[in-house]
């Protein structure tokens, strides 16, 4: 079935948002179900499958007192081969598909990963949101399973730039932080997917976030995601809000800092995250604009 039609696997309506784009055909498309009481694992997980996009989102109602009601929700997400604990684009898509019902403002969403505040704007007439993620972590990771990530995407050990030393970080999803020495070594990405898929389903990983510096505040990134059935992400919140983390971590960026990344460019889907990091707050915010897709004819 084409990922632009409507999945059948429910009569639920099923919205289709791009996230990190004002343009439908650019950033990170999510399907997003705005209600999904009633609806079961193998339910969400047929309907994400059926319309192939990295990550769906699907809303009930939130736990008691979360917040406001008709602007707090639990929120799952499903890839087209599992749940996952927080998907950042589709929470942007959410968002700004809620917005368009509701108007902009706060909303907070009850995640498996915790709670996660997003900020509504409109501006320039498009909306734009920011989330809040949980706070984050950055970890070492083993010189053995670098070696085996560098072998599963065919990368030499020579490729990887040194100043950014490869870690596990942490914004609500895991990641591993690889950085690429040139703009050349991140464009070109022809991997093993299921030696790559293997090593991440045992080390716990959401996606590789393949990183190159730009400057001192620009980077350009990508993300494989073969344990979501996705051969690559084009635009990853979850993966932002964990990269700034690992940047703060590292002395990689000041304290307080707006990062831009690019991703998608390489796909023909080009998205641009913002990434900013507060003094005094450990998590991590990232924001983006959102637009529907149009249903095909």
């Amino acid at each position: 079935m084409s990922p632009h039609s409507a999945p059948a696997a429910s009569s639920r309506e099923v919205l289709r948002y791009t996230a990190f784009s004002t343009d439908p055909g650019g950033g990170n498309p999510a399907g997003v179900v705005l209600d999904a009481a009633g609806l079961g694992d193998d339910a969400m997980l047929a309907i994400a499958a059926e319309l192939g996009y990295s990550e769906s989102a699907f809303l009930t109602a939130p736990p008691e007192g979360l917040g406001e009601p008709g602007r707090a929700f639990t929120v799952r997400y499903f890839s087209p081969k599992a749940e996952v604990p927080f998907c950042g684009h589709a929470t942007v898509a959410t968002a700004v598909a809620l917005a368009e019902r509701t108007g902009p403002g706060d909303l907070v969403f009850a995640t498996r990963a915790g709670t996660v505040p997003v900020r509504v704007a409109e501006r320039d007439g498009a909306l734009r949101a920011t989330l809040t993620s949980v706070e984050p972590y950055v970890t070492e990771v083993g010189s053995q399973d670098v070696r085996e990530a560098l072998a599963a995407l065919r990368w030499p050990a020579t490729d990887l730039d040194p100043a950014l030393p490869s870690r596990i970080a942490f914004a609500g999803a895991r990641h591993l932080v690889l950085a690429a020495a040139t703009r050349a070594r991140l464009a070109d990405l022809s991997y093993d997917f299921e030696r790559l898929e293997k090593l991440m389903l045992r080390l716990d990983l959401t996606t590789v976030q393949l990183v190159w510096r730009e400057s001192a505040t620009v980077f350009h990134v990508r993300d494989p995601f073969p344990v979501g059935g996705v051969v690559e992400d084009p635009a990853t919140g979850a993966a932002a809000a964990a990269f700034g983390a690992y940047a703060r971590e590292l002395g990689v960026v000041p304290g307080e800092s707006v990062l831009t990344l690019h991703q998608g460019t390489d796909m023909g889907r080009p998205g641009v995250l913002t990434v900013e990091l507060r003094p005094g707050d450990p998590r991590v915010r990232v924001s983006g604009a959102g637009a529907r897709i149009p249903d095909m004819p």
